[in-house]
């Protein structure tokens, strides 16, 4: 199901990523916020890209989305200097 969920479609994989990274900050799970950056980046996702869907999870969830944020920001800037 993950694999067909995920493949390009009349949304591309890298936006169906972005969308998963939003949503796990509304959901706070962590695991999902490092696999679903990780991929993002991996299928092209600018840093500012990511940001926004991070920032669309943070409007979505209200406050508790701003500690979610945090995990998020920390992850992406990992990946993004190895």
């Amino acid at each position: 199901m993950e694999k067909d969920t995920y493949a390009d479609g009349a949304l591309r994989k890298k936006d169906k990523e972005l969308i998963a990274t939003g949503i796990s900050i509304a959901t706070n799970c962590e695991s999902c916020m490092e696999w679903h950056i990780k991929q993002a980046l991996d299928e092209g996702a600018s840093r500012e890209e990511i940001i926004e869907s991070i920032e669309v999870g943070i409007e979505m969830s209200g406050g508790p989305g701003s500690v979610s944020a945090r995990f998020a920001m920390n992850v992406l800037e990992f990946y993004l200097q190895i």
